[in-house]
């Protein structure tokens, strides 16, 4: 399902905040109270603007420093979950230690590995 103008505008009435993650390859419908997008390299990435941009990290293909002049709010490096995850992470803390624009985004369920 596609959120629409129209969904949107229903849940507004209903009293209801909207928020979404995407990956934006389809640009977001207007009203939707905060998007966040979190591009995947390969893909067309039209949605360049929103509240939270979040960045797996590291990405080959998709650096933080090719996408950082986009509009958005906040800019989180994620660390990529997998074999290397400790590696990742501590990647990504010396890179937004180094890039103070960028902002640590952890999944604190996988931390306490609870899948």
């Amino acid at each position: 399902m596609q959120v629409d103008e129209t969904l949107i505008a229903a849940l507004h009435d209903q009293g209801f905040e909207i928020a979404v993650e995407t990956n934006g390859t389809i640009p977001a419908p207007s009203g939707i109270d905060w998007i966040c997008v979190s591009p995947k390299a390969g893909a067309d990435w039209l949605q360049r603007s929103g509240h939270e941009l979040k960045l797996v990290y590291p990405q080959p293909g998709l650096l933080p420093d090719a996408i950082s002049d986009s509009d958005f709010q906040y800019y989180l490096l994620q660390p990529m979950d997998g074999p290397m995850q400790k590696q990742n992470t501590r990647s990504a803390i010396a890179y937004c230690q180094a890039n103070t624009k960028w902002r640590l985004s952890v999944q604190t369920h996988k931390i306490l590995e609870i899948r």
